[in-house]
């Protein structure tokens, strides 16, 4: 008897959505929507809701290597989601987890405002987010804002600009998310030049957790072997249909995605590659 196939397993560190609807919550069912099995280094416990982000808590830098490190001996990680990060200690945790998990793609999602408003980064450990993590980013999926402030040119740059200014600061590739510009495309940036990847959106459902939703999604299909220009249109896909059949029921402000169409009581069609 051949031996059973492993199924891919993926890391997201991040922080924790107590409302569960962005950070690793978000990154464990977009990971399960797309096949692969989910893991967590948690960076910050919050305490927050559809409405707004109340408290934050960064984990111990210890206990964030610990956890990579538990995992990574154990089950293995066959690609790598980073998301909130919050200060600098964390940073250099989670810059030592890397250098753990082997040679795996990895997706940073540079987390630093939450959609309501909240601070989600020091703004002193900006620095330390582009100087430390971004060169060893597989792919770095900015929305415009946050391209914007990673790559320091003005409100007018164009996304394949942005693009192309935060390429130079070390990934292997980025990709402008589309979701705050008047287009939609994402904007994709390998080195080599600039890609646009269409495709639907969704303006009438529940945004909260898109960008976790997208950055997971890209990390598993990666992590499968899927190319990259495959994995960003599969991730946008899914994304955008997370937010068409987003929960806009939930709480009193920005309800959360729905990565399993759990509002219309049916599964989720099948998509992605086999």
């Amino acid at each position: 008897m051949s031996p059973a196939r492993r199924i891919p397993a993926c890391l997201s560190i991040a922080g924790s959505d107590s409302g569960g609807g962005a950070g690793i919550q978000a990154d464990l069912k977009a990971f399960a929507r797309c096949g692969v099995h989910g893991m967590t280094a948690i960076t910050a416990l919050t305490a927050q809701n559809t409405v707004g982000v109340e408290m934050v808590t960064p984990v111990p830098p210890a206990m964030i290597v610990a956890q990579v490190r538990a995992v990574a001996g154990d089950i293995g990680v066959d690609g790598v989601k980073v998301g909130m990060l919050g200060d600098e200690p964390t940073i250099g945790a989670v810059v030592e987890g890397l250098s753990l998990v082997g040679d795996v793609p990895i997706v940073v999602d540079p987390v630093m405002v939450s959609q309501s408003g909240a601070v989600l980064l020091d703004p002193n450990a900006k620095a330390a987010l582009i100087e430390r993590v971004l060169p060893l980013a597989t792919v770095v999926t900015p929305n415009l804002p946050e391209a914007r402030e990673l790559a320091g040119l003005g409100t007018g740059a164009r996304p394949e600009e942005l693009a192309e200014a935060i390429g130079a600061l070390g990934p292997e590739a980025v990709i402008v998310t589309g979701g705050h510009s008047e287009e939609g495309a994402d904007v994709l940036f390998d080195g080599s030049g600039a890609l646009r990847i269409e495709g639907p959106r969704y303006g009438e459902g529940a945004s909260h957790g898109s960008g976790c939703t997208h950055s997971s999604a890209l990390a598993a299909f990666l992590a499968r072997g899927t190319e990259l220009p495959d994995a960003a249109r599969w991730a946008r896909e899914i994304a955008a249909e997370a937010v068409g059949n987003g929960l806009r029921e939930l709480g009193a402000g920005t309800g959360p995605v729905d990565v399993f169409a759990l509002a219309r009581g049916v599964p989720p069609r099948g998509r992605g590659p086999a």
